[in-house]
């Protein structure tokens, strides 16, 4: 039995049995002792990586001096052995490429062989070759004894390297383009997910350590929320349960799917207990319905409208954060942020609160220095309903923009909605995309041919806008702080007839929009831009051009009234400019901060049962208590069914509490008058007499 029976039948493996005098023989001798059994094998072997490999090695001994002259380092032995699985790749390689294999060997034997001498090279060619198989694996010693250099393997990375700069060489110069090229491929209310969160766009601003701390919350302390979009669950709210509002699909068609949230029995229980605490005109009851239930979306909203009238902005944001989030949990699994195709029908009273609570959220971001996130916002508010536009975002979404630095964005909309939505007739837009293109131009980055179209077109937009609108040159410059010259200040075009002869509505958009955007124009440049282009229209002006009379007709025309999501737009920006400006028919009737100005042909599911009329042959006591107390009832009474019992007791507890404290500052506000004498006939006490002093 030969030796390599032997060792499968010990396990041992070759090279690790017991070195002894005579166990090192040359190869000669040890492929003689093989006998038929390497005859045989002779098939197998390249075919077994590993049989091969323990051939290299045992020829690798051939010479008993090499164990003590073998030129390698000992640390590029133990680099062999490590690396072992890599240089069996690359002679598996070298094996199916016989040329590459072959011009290899020419190259080691000039560089003279790091791993093997001269005289190994000699004694090895001159043994005797059985079926030429040992000197093919002589060639393949020599091929990995050269692997295990540095300069083949550094070779190959460099080509790595070189290959991977190409690559990124390409993308670099063809990245921009790219870029546009798919920014322009996408819808125009495309909302990124990733410009939904305001801590990424503050990080961008102050660093990740300024907006985050070092302070990290613990693993205990923490509690489950579910992952969402809009906003970040915090770790002081809550427990989220379930609310009783749900999502489901109206229709499909034309790729747009139309939605609607739903109340369930439960929530309507509570929307009517909302609608009664906020008629007693306490916004303790307010407090008290959200104890039991703290993410009723009506009474945070309302809530949150008090919180920022007693300037708690940071509590107002936080409760606009939790409704939304409620919100979000209720979303139909089709319902995307993303696509712009999903639809939300602002009629529906279920429907309000999201549209709400999204405009509030984007008011709240906007003051607090985040732009950008707010105006992903407004692009999702307005792909709710883009046709109808039920909160008119048209208003604001422009100041976003140019805050947001987001020029092309804007410079896309008005030339895409222009010819349906007459962009060019709101003052904001009017003036607005002319100072994106001028700001466009003032970018070094730009071709010197796209920069020159871009200030061509902002001075060809600014003297239409001029024209268009006179009346908003005077108090822009007067809220930037800037005097005209006296030739501007003498024309009539621009002077204070033109202010007051405007129409209410008209007065009302650019009272809006100066109050938002004068900041915008307080630059220098800018300034100098408009004065240019002030010069220009008055030469157009007083050549009688017939643009000039046309503007003038539609001014006239166009704005006599305002339609009422304008209102609804102006009522929840509170500028105060523009609030002033509002119609009586407006201001007339209550506005709640839940749901301003309902449209008129409102679509409702469920309406709030009408109280019963049990009040008229009641006592005048009764009367009374009832007037301090709305759910007073006495004993035997009957209760109608929409009042839930256990409601009924916890608000006769709370008005008996309400009842007492306001008797207790009733009587200790009791003052007795004097009684009449001779001094004093109307009864009036002396103002100089001691308080303390008794009657007579």
């Amino acid at each position: 039995m030969s030796r390599r029976a032997l060792r499968r039948l010990r396990g041992e493996q070759r090279g690790q049995e017991p070195l002894e005098p005579g166990a090192l023989r040359l190869g000669l001798e040890d492929r003689n002792d093989g006998g038929e059994e390497d005859d045989e094998e002779v098939g197998q072997v390249s075919s077994d990586p590993r049989r091969r490999r323990g051939r290299r090695e045992r020829s690798a001994i051939s010479n008993l001096y090499e164990l003590i002259t073998s030129e390698e380092p000992e640390d590029e032995l133990l680099s062999k052995a490590r690396g072992e699985d890599y240089r069996l790749k690359v002679q598996e390689g070298a094996e199916n490429n016989d040329d590459i294999k072959n011009g290899e060997l020419e190259v080691n034997q000039e560089r003279g062989g790091e791993g093997v001498s001269r005289e190994n090279l000699a004694s090895t060619s001159s043994q005797p070759n059985l079926n030429n198989k040992p000197r093919k694996k002589k060639k393949k010693k020599k091929n990995k004894k050269t692997t295990i250099g540095e300069t083949p393997e550094d070779d190959g990375l460099e080509d790595i390297d070189s290959i991977l700069e190409k690559i990124e060489v390409t993308n670099g110069l063809s990245n921009q383009t790219h870029s546009s090229v798919i920014m322009e491929s996408r819808p125009l209310l495309y909302v990124e997910h990733r410009h939904l969160n305001p801590e990424t766009e503050l990080k961008r601003y102050f660093g990740a350590r300024a907006v985050l701390g070092d302070q990290r919350p613990r693993q205990r302390q923490r509690q489950y929320h579910r992952s969402t979009w809009l906003t970040t669950p915090k770790s002081t709210w809550p427990r989220y349960s379930k609310t009783g509002i749900t999502m489901r699909v109206l229709e499909s068609k034309r790729g747009v799917q139309h939605f609607t949230f739903e109340h369930h029995r439960e929530y309507q229980q509570v929307q009517f207990q909302f609608l009664n605490a906020v008629e007693s005109m306490d916004p303790n009851n307010i407090v008290l319905l959200l104890q039991g239930n703290p993410y009723h979306i009506d009474s945070l909203l309302q809530l949150s409208d008090v919180c920022r009238l007693q300037e708690d902005q940071e509590m107002a944001r936080d409760l606009i954060e939790r409704a939304l989030y409620s919100l979000e949990c209720a979303f139909h699994p089709l319902f995307s942020l993303t696509s712009g195709t999903c639809r939300l029908d602002y009629r529906r009273t279920e429907n309000r609160a999201f549209y709400l609570v999204l405009f509030k959220h984007m008011m709240f971001l906007e003051r607090r220095g985040c732009p950008r996130t707010a105006l992903e916002f407004c692009k999702l508010i307005l792909s709710l309903d883009p046709d109808n536009d039920p909160l008119c975002l048209l208003l604001i979404i422009d100041l976003l923009a140019l805050r947001a630095r987001d020029y092309g964005f804007l410079i896309r909309m008005f030339q895409e909605w222009e010819s349906h939505r007459n962009l060019s007739q709101l003052p904001n837009f009017a003036f607005s995309v002319p100072l994106a293109h001028f700001l466009l131009s003032q970018q070094d980055d730009l071709p010197e041919v796209e920069l020159s179209s871009a200030r061509e077109n902002a001075s060809r937009l600014i003297q239409q806008a001029l024209i268009m609108f006179p009346g908003v040159l005077m108090p822009l410059l007067d809220r930037c702080s800037v005097r005209p010259d006296a030739a501007v200040l003498a024309h009539p075009f621009f002077g204070l007839s033109t202010q007051i002869s405007q129409p209410p509505a008209l007065a009302q958009l650019v009272a809006l929009y100066i109050g938002r955007t004068y900041s915008l124009w307080k630059d220098s440049t800018i300034m100098a831009w408009l004065e240019t282009n002030v010069r220009e229209v008055l030469q157009t002006v007083d050549a009688g051009e017939p643009i000039v009379e046309e503007s003038e007709r539609r001014r006239k025309v166009r704005y006599q009234s305002a339609p009422r999501n304008i209102y609804r737009h102006v009522i929840l920006s509170e500028m105060k400019e523009a609030t002033a400006a509002l119609p009586l028919e407006v201001t007339s009737q209550p506005v709640m901060g839940f749901d301003p100005l309902p449209p008129l042909d409102s679509i409702t599911s469920y309406t709030r049962p009408r109280r019963a009329n049990r009040y008229s042959n009641e006592s005048t006591l009764s009367l009374f208590f009832r007037s301090l107390l709305p759910n007073f009832t006495f004993q035997g009474e009957e209760t109608p069914d929409e009042i839930d019992p256990v409601g009924a007791e916890e608000d006769l507890d709370q008005g008996l509490n309400r009842l007492m404290a306001a008797m207790r500052d009733l009587l200790a506000n009791i003052q007795f008058q004097d009684p009449p004498t001779e001094d004093n006939p109307d009864g009036n006490g002396d103002e100089d007499e001691d308080e303390d002093e008794d009657w007579d």
